[in-house]
């Protein structure tokens, strides 16, 4: 099991944070990703909350051959063609792409920590984590998806958005 999660906050050439993410979910087939199941779409608020817009997200259940390592290079290809530019640690941005597991695999380096570090944390992950992969179990914690909801802040805050 593959599982990518989608964001964005700012407008784009693509126009509206959705239409990012829709678009990024597109070009997953590009890169030798192919989409099995994708969550609803929420607005959430930034994490750390600031002044920044709120965000769109979603998680992308995926099936491909490729490695962790290609699938998170695939990722930033799109992030790239999709005009990212990487400034400071959680900054506003036209597209986000996470690599937040592949299969099994528990790993933690230079380049890539599997599961996704603090996913455990963050609403914007967990809600629409629930809606395409309602089982899964955290590798490291040995944690299911609603058991990580339970032990959420209180103060994050997210809604399902109510169009597509």
């Amino acid at each position: 099991m593959i599982l990518v999660a989608v964001g964005a906050n700012l407008d784009s050439i693509y126009g509206s944070p959705l239409n990012a993410c829709q678009q990024a979910v597109r070009l997953l087939a590009d890169e030798k990703m192919e989409v099995l199941s994708l969550s609803r779409w929420y607005e959430t608020a930034p994490v750390p909350m600031s002044d920044q817009p709120w965000y769109v997200n979603g998680v992308a259940l995926v099936r491909s051959p490729l490695t962790a390592e290609e699938c998170l290079s695939g990722l930033h290809r799109i992030e790239d063609r999709m005009g990212r530019v990487r400034t400071v640690v959680n900054a506003p941005r036209v597209i986000d792409l996470d690599l937040l597991a592949h299969g099994g695999d528990v790993r933690e380096n230079a380049s890539l920590s599997l599961p996704h570090p603090r996913l455990q944390d963050r609403a914007f992950v967990l809600y629409p984590l629930r809606d395409v992969a309602p089982d899964w179990v955290h590798p490291r914690l040995g944690l299911s998806v609603d058991q990580m909801m339970a032990s959420l802040p209180p103060d994050q805050q997210i809604r399902p958005l109510l169009h597509d």
